[in-house]
């Protein structure tokens, strides 16, 4: 089994949450790209940070520019200056904004959807010998799949294997309900798979990948989650089946020296109308009232949709929205920037996800790799 840590290309790489799984799983991002200046500033200081802390080499972003303007050939010069290796992959999760179910619903028209075409259009001239594509699920809608799937099928079903499927965060130790899909792609010349499968426009799946096991197997409907209860509410127990790392009660406590002071912000209107949603109030288009013994619903923070703390009468904090997304506290930001801080954190890939995909992959690349 091949131990050297296996390079990979990020794209759209955010505050860094998905390479972080992958390097913790025995990948190394050599070049990382965010169009978002401020989000790239944000990625620079946690995975400064969280590099230091684990003893990793820290990979800050390589480039600025839009993806639209990188030219695949010199991206390939700047990530492997010695020569391109036998072995790497490119890694990103594309604007999702266009697809979610609660957005616009313009898909591929719109200019964030459009980079889904331009990801795979990369893949296509830069050929890796691995992709691993993080998208929402709404990508999987009729009206948009069909697209997808035609997409997929007249640029690169030809040169590669394609398996995807639907994950849900909490299944793998994150206190949070957040079901992404996952397409892997397995260049077909570089790896020995036996498969009598070939891709089509009708499904597009022509491998069957080993994908991670669940950690909590179908969590959403397994235990018992409390009911709602009201603010202020004391002597409240965990039910005991319940595991504690899926709970919100493991984010927002013991936080010691690990927040910034401006996190803390009270509010500086409506304090005392926030008093009266309930804890575990989250049917609300914002200012959910997370609950200590429960799950979070999806963080998609920004456009005025705040998550609020439990038990205390103010927002989360950005360190425990961090720990949401799985995220551990090595990784440090500055002060300032808290509508940005919490966009990048919303966009991310929960790191135990993305960590959990990553090791079945590693394990797949070296078992079918083309020696």
């Amino acid at each position: 089994m091949n131990c050297t840590p296996i390079p990979i290309v990020s794209f759209f790489s955010g505050g860094g949450f998905m390479d972080m799984g992958f390097e913790k799983s025995g990948f190394h991002v050599v070049y990382a790209n965010e169009f978002n200046d401020v989000f790239a500033d944000i990625h620079d200081e946690g995975i400064s940070t969280w590099a230091k802390f684990n003893h990793k080499k820290a990979c800050l972003i390589t480039s600025r520019e839009s993806i639209l303007s990188l030219n695949p050939n010199q991206i390939l010069k700047e990530a492997f200056p010695d020569g391109i290796p036998h072995l790497w992959g490119i890694i990103g999760g594309p604007p999702c904004q266009d697809f979610t179910l609660n957005g616009r619903g313009d898909g591929f028209d719109g200019e964030r959807g459009k980079m889904t075409y331009i990801f795979y259009n990369r893949i296509k001239k830069m050929l890796p010998p691995f992709f691993v594509m993080e998208n929402v699920i709404g990508l999987l809608r009729q009206k948009h799949k069909q697209i997808l799937d035609t997409m997929l099928f007249e640029l690169i079903s030809k040169d590669y294997y394609l398996d995807r499927k639907v994950l849900n965060a909490l299944e793998f130790g994150v206190p949070q309900y957040r079901r992404r899909v996952f397409l892997i792609g397995l260049r077909k010349d570089a790896f020995r798979i036996k498969t009598d499968k070939e891709s089509s426009i009708a499904d597009i799946c022509s491998f069957n990948f080993n994908w991670p096991k669940a950690k909590y197997p179908n969590a959403y409907r397994k235990y018992a989650w409390p009911e709602k209860i009201s603010f202020g509410s004391t002597n409240v127990v965990k039910p005991q089946e319940i595991p504690e790392e899926l709970c919100v009660a493991s984010c927002v406590e013991n936080l010691g020296g690990c927040a910034n002071t401006d996190e803390f912000l009270s509010f500086k209107k409506d304090a005392e109308s926030r008093k009266l949603i309930d804890e575990g109030d989250i049917r609300r288009r914002s200012f959910k009232r997370l609950h200590r013994y429960r799950y979070s619903p999806t963080t998609c923070f920004g456009n005025n949709e705040v998550f609020l703390h439990p038990y205390e009468n103010r927002r989360l904090s950005v360190r425990e929205a961090l720990r949401i997304q799985g995220v551990d506290d090595s990784y440090e930001l500055k002060e300032g920037r808290l509508g940005s801080k919490f966009k990048v954190i919303g966009n991310g890939v929960p790191v135990p996800l993305a960590a959990a995909v990553a090791s079945s992959l590693k394990d797949y690349v070296n078992e079918f790799l083309v020696i």
